[in-house]
Parts: C-alpha cells; structure tokens; sequence
C-alpha cells in the first residue's frame, strides 16, 4: 500500500461500521449470486459470504477479533432473530397440536442420530477424547452447541466451526435427499432442515415457504433444548467426563 492510502486504511479498520458494513455486503453479493443461480443450494449464501469474509481479513491482515468488534451487531440480532420465528410458528398451531408428539419424537431421533453418528466416526477415525466431544453437539444451533461444548469438555472454537460446516452442509444437501426420498410435505421438509442443519437450514427453508420455515423454526429450538439438557445427562452416565 502507499503510505497515503495505507492511512485512510488504518483509519476505516478502526471504524466499527467497516465490518458491519463488508458483513451485509458480502451476504448481499452472496444473495444476488444464490438468485442469479436460481436459488440452487449448491449456491449457498452463507458459504459464499464467509468465503469472501476470510478472503478479506486475509488480504488486510485483519483478525478476528478486530472483525467481531465491529460486526458484533449482526451476533446481537441473533437473539431477537430466533425469538421472532415464533410468529410463524403461531401460523401454523394447528398442525403443530394434531402432531406434537410426533414432532417431539423426530427432535429426539434427529438429534440422537447425529451425535452418535459424528462421536462414532470421530472415534473411528482416532480423534482425541476432546474432539470426540467437540463434535457431539455439532447439529444444534451456535449458542447452544458452544454452551454444550464447553460443559461437557469440548473445544467450543472447534464446536463453532463444526456447526457452521454442518449448517451450510446441511442446507446445500437437503433438498436433494429429501427429492430423491420422495418427501413433499413442507412441515416435514423443514423440520427435517431445522433438525439437521439449524440456523442455516432455517433460512434456507424460509426462502421456500413460511410453513417450511416454521417447522424448522421449531425443529431448531426442540433440538437445542433437547441437546442441552439430555447430551450433558447422558455423557455423564456413559462416563465421558
């Protein structure tokens, strides 16, 4: 950089708005490829903004922590966010009372499923006791799998970047399973989301239908509350901590 230019850098990085403001920027760029592409799930928004995020904090030699001090905005809307799906949700109550248990049911299966199957390989891969633990609460949403993460002996960086891969993962993936499995229905299609790729999944089912992303929505919260209360519970029985 010029020394002229390398100045107005150093002033904007140190500007709170500058991140906030590159963090819509690239989702937005991310969102208008993921509608030039005909809103396929292989062009994950998500994935694209945070490819393009990284690309940035590389080149400037900006860290993470300067990043979050600045975009911490768009984590505090978070909270709010995931409070606000419960209108949709409200839409859609009598479904939810004619099917409860079988929801419940799912959220149970679902998420059992996943822990299982992400300790089981981790295990058979020869990962360490703390990265076994790292991946069991990989398919909940990123507060609650930190949280678990933590009170269980896990790494909870690691939990977050597992969540995210998960997520975006899950998103991308699921429309074609569930095409080829023959499931049409959109309650069920969006719990399936909510259950196995959380937050990501929830938006990707919103961009389809508001049933769909209720169900997620709900599927979501189920998951994590079961998660953080039976997955500790369970460990500690099994002897894991």
């Amino acid at each position: 950089m010029t020394p002229k230019l390398s100045a107005v850098w150093v002033y904007l990085s140190a500007s709170p708005l500058l991140w906030l403001t590159a963090t819509l920027l690239a989702y937005q760029l991310a969102y208008l490829l993921h509608v030039r592409a005909r809103f396929n799930p292989l062009v994950n928004p998500v994935a694209i903004a945070v490819a393009l995020l990284v690309l940035i904090l590389t080149v400037s030699g900006t860290t993470y922590q300067s990043y979050f001090d600045g975009a911490q905005f768009v984590h505090f809307l978070l909270g709010p966010a995931t409070v606000a799906l419960a209108i949709p949700l409200y839409q859609q109550i009598e479904k939810l009372r004619r099917n409860w248990l079988a929801f419940l049911v799912g959220a149970l299966a679902g998420s059992t499923a996943a822990i299982i199957t992400a300790m089981g390989v981790a295990a058979l891969l020869g990962g360490s006791p703390q990265t076994i633990l790292s991946l069991a609460p990989k398919s909940v949403t990123m507060a609650v799998a930190m949280g678990v993460s933590e009170k269980i002996g896990g790494l909870p960086s690691m939990t977050a970047v597992l969540v995210m891969a998960t997520g975006i993962l899950g998103a991308t993936m699921a429309r074609g399973i569930l095409d080829l499995m023959r499931v049409n229905d959109a309650a069920t299609r969006g719990f399936a989301l909510g259950v196995t790729a959380h937050g990501i999944g929830t938006a990707s089912a919103f961009q389809v239908s508001q049933e769909m992303g209720a169900f997620a929505g709900l599927a979501m919260g189920m998951s994590g509350l079961l998660v953080a209360v039976l997955l500790p519970l369970a460990l500690k029985l099994l002897g894991f901590f």
